[in-house]
């Protein structure tokens, strides 16, 4: 279930629940427990991740990413989400739909991180499971790409599990690690998304509400 939760601050009013999990963006007083979640995942992030900044882990550098956040999603370019465990209310990972594109597109860009702690236990599997609804129910997007190292087994088979159809081999095409390097390429369409409702679960309508 997706809602915009009235009354709250602008980057945290949107909130995607769904099996003892939420997204939601980012906010301020999760600074303590997002970064010493990276801080202890670094060694395990850094193989798949862009460089980090010098200042990537301190509150300015928390605070500057923040206002790039809520002015992409603003501008209607990207959305960021916090994973949570909704009962412990506990820091996960984090997951992002860049390069939004509307017009003839309606297309985004669906990337990830788990903690080092948390990885390999299926909370990511479920987190896409969340976000791919609201992409397709409100978000009316149509197509939800995403692109993974060759050697990184584990996000090939979280794609290729939440129903992402791989469709090409792209050379050097992200900056990773300091170094440019080829990716697969994934994508699920809303048509795919609604093919594999139907038969895991044909009784899915009305689960999605939008609360202005």
């Amino acid at each position: 279930m997706a809602l915009l939760r009235p009354g709250t601050s602008p980057d945290a009013e949107l909130l995607i629940e769904a099996g003892g999990y939420f997204l939601r963006p980012p906010i301020m007083s999760d600074y303590k427990e997002w970064s010493e979640l990276r801080a202890e995942s670094r060694r395990f992030l850094k193989p798949w991740e862009p460089l980090w900044p010098s200042d990537d882990l301190t509150k300015s550098g928390f605070r500057r990413r923040l206002r790039r956040y809520a002015k992409d999603r603003k501008e209607g370019r990207s959305l960021s989400f916090l994973l949570f465990r909704a009962k412990q209310h506990q820091i996960l990972g984090g997951l992002t739909l860049s390069n939004i594109r509307r017009g003839v597109s309606q297309t985004a860009t669906l990337g990830y991180w788990m903690g080092e702690r948390h990885a390999g236990k299926g909370h990511m599997s479920s987190a896409v499971a969340m976000i791919l609804p609201f992409c397709f129910g409100v978000l009316n997007l149509h197509r939800i790409e995403a692109a993974c190292l060759p050697t990184n087994m584990p996000s090939i088979r979280l794609l290729e599990n939440a129903g992402f159809h791989r469709e090409g081999y792209a050379r050097n095409y992200l900056l990773i690690n300091g170094t440019w390097q080829d990716h697969l390429l994934f994508a699920c369409l809303a048509e795919d998304h609604a093919s594999r409702l139907e038969k895991v679960a044909p009784s899915v309508d009305g689960i999605l509400k939008e609360f202005l």
